[in-house]
């Protein structure tokens, strides 16, 4: 089974945490310098001295790297936390503009729906003639109908002056009736007298 680098890496961070072997420089750290302590005065002492000097200036600079490690840290904390606000503050101003372009579809829509309404309308009013065409047609109509009432009039006055004509008439054969009848009777009364 093939190891990969990845997992060599999970290893050691497993083991060494995130101080990178911070513990093991601090031991071998002590350990020298109780060696020094102990040793006399020689070339080895002089070594070893330079060998602290080397491990403490390794410890500072891990712990100069940590600190800034750590200070970088917090600026992008408050980086991320700037972020945060940014966006929270552009997601407040999305979701009024949301809002505002609801009200604006609704209000279009209204006015969608009236326009529709507008047009059936105007094909309606659009099959009916114009108010002056009415007029017009209002004014030929009453303009007729007086003729048509002066025509009835006359021929009213027309029919009358017949019936009284015609009953003059039947009251002329009645009278015409009468004398014949008259006369005949007369005549007879002649031929039997």
């Amino acid at each position: 089974m093939a190891v990969t680098d990845d997992d060599i890496i999970k290893r050691r961070l497993l083991i060494e945490g995130e101080g990178g072997n911070d513990d093991k420089r601090l031991n071998n750290l002590l350990k020298q310098f109780i060696r020094w302590c102990n040793s006399p005065d020689d070339e080895e002492s002089g070594i070893v001295y330079q060998r602290i000097m080397s491990m403490l200036a390794q410890c500072e600079f891990t712990m100069e790297k940590s600190l800034l490690v750590y200070e970088m840290n917090l600026r992008e904390q408050e980086h991320y936390d700037q972020l945060s606000q940014d966006i929270e503050k552009k997601i407040k101003s999305a979701t009024a503009q949301i809002a505002e372009c609801k009200t604006e579809l609704q209000q279009a829509k209204r006015i969608r729906k009236n326009r529709q309404e507008y047009d059936s309308l105007a094909k309606v009013i659009q099959k009916h003639p114009d108010r002056q065409d009415t007029t017009r047609q209002l004014q030929s109509l009453d303009k007729e109908l007086t003729s048509q009432t002066e025509t009835k009039q006359k021929l009213e006055e027309k029919l009358e002056l017949r019936r009284k004509q015609f009953l003059v008439l039947i009251t002329a054969i009645h009278e015409l009736q009468r004398i014949l009848d008259e006369d005949e009777k007369a005549e007879e009364a002649m031929e039997t007298g």
